[in-house]
């Protein structure tokens, strides 16, 4: 594996803050159609090279490089949120 890769990042249509990340020009056809439908219609997000040293928001440039390189795709899914937000906004709906 290259130190360095081209890589493109989609979001989904579907799920909120759900990315996926593959070498540039890669074959859309080629995901798992289970992942395309969950997924839904890809959207362009960004192209960067990726080197293992990068970090990134959720992960480490290492974790992508790996994941591309054994299944030619790296999900990235929503972190998870405390219940405590989603209590929060349910109880200013009810005050509403």
């Amino acid at each position: 594996m290259s130190d360095k890769v081209f890589v493109s990042v989609f979001r989904s249509s579907k799920k909120a803050d759900t990315y996926v990340y593959v070498r540039r020009g890669f074959d859309w056809e080629q995901m798992p159609e289970a992942l395309r439908g969950l997924f839904g219609q890809p959207v362009h997000a960004l192209d960067l090279v990726m080197t293992p040293e990068r970090k990134l928001a959720r992960t480490t440039g290492r974790e992508v490089l790996d994941a591309i390189n054994d299944k030619d795709f790296y999900l990235q899914m929503p972190a998870e949120s405390g219940g405590y937000v989603v209590e929060f906004r349910k109880k200013i709906e009810q005050h509403r």
